[in-house]
């Protein structure tokens, strides 16, 4: 068994994916502050 077995890192990465997706949608000004910094944050999880 390893880490990616465990239920934490797949309901983790899954969000991440999921915030990824939404962060998309995000204003193109914001590419660069806000949207960088919510992907960066939800692969620290």
């Amino acid at each position: 068994m390893n880490f990616k077995d465990l239920l934490a890192y797949k309901k983790s990465f899954e969000l991440a994916m999921r915030i990824f997706e939404v962060s998309k949608n995000f204003p193109k000004e914001e590419t660069y502050s806000l949207t960088d910094q919510v992907r960066r944050s939800s692969r620290s999880i």
